[in-house]
């Protein structure tokens, strides 16, 4: 993305996880939307007050304590509602506490104002995002696409190199394939911000990904 792009974003590595924080922005209206906060606050204030923008939402990809741990006190903090992910992650938001503890992380349960659906569109000042529900790492994931830009927030649907873990409660292989041949692939060469690691393009990855490339799933 250029200096002149509609869409700015600031990933802010959060918890002992690395989780990748997103401060997502307008340009044009310096309005902004903080994906998946799972912890490390101050730091995510600091993000924002670096980026000099005017927060309206906080948006989740899903439920996991490292993406969502946090989401509550920040909207809270921020005087803004919780969007996403989708309710089938309704499992992972009652445990937060409880994962919480089990990984020295905060959690802090809650219900997000709005559930996302497939299809559904989210408004970043004059930004608007697509919604695609992305189920296979948690049943309720879901990634975030802003087309003009050819960029999207895939949380841990797809890493460079790798994907996102699908031996938890709830999760499925092959759901966690079909969702990146089937939502991911026909979006073209987007370049995604992942919920860990490095950003890289959905073609690369289809080039060279040994779980979800191309060549991968010809075996």
């Amino acid at each position: 993305m250029t200096d002149t792009s509609p869409l700015r974003a600031a990933i802010v590595p959060v918890t002992p996880l690395q989780q990748n924080c997103t401060l997502i922005w307008c340009t044009a209206t310096m309005k902004a939307a903080v994906v998946d906060p799972g912890g490390d606050l101050p730091r995510i204030h600091a993000a924002i007050a670096e980026a000099g923008v005017t927060v309206e939402q906080v948006l989740l990809t899903h439920g996991h304590i490292d993406h969502a741990g946090e989401a509550k006190p920040l909207a809270d903090e921020l005087g803004v509602p919780i969007v996403g992910p989708h309710e089938d992650d309704r499992f992972w938001l009652a445990r937060l506490d409880e994962d919480g503890r089990n990984y020295g992380i905060r959690g802090v349960v809650f219900e997000p104002d709005r559930w996302l659906d497939d299809g559904d569109t989210v408004q970043i000042g004059d930004l608007t995002l697509d919604v695609y529900l992305t189920p296979g790492h948690t049943p309720g994931h879901v990634i975030f696409h802003h087309a003009p830009s050819a960029f999207a927030l895939v949380g841990d649907v797809l890493f460079q190199g790798s994907i996102g873990r699908t031996d938890f409660p709830l999760g499925s292989f092959d759901d966690l394939v079909t969702s990146v041949t089937q939502k991911l692939w026909p979006l073209g060469d987007v370049t995604f911000i992942p919920g860990h690691g490095q950003p890289s393009t959905f073609g690369h990855e289809r080039r060279t990904n040994p779980f979800v490339g191309d060549a991968a799933l010809a075996r």
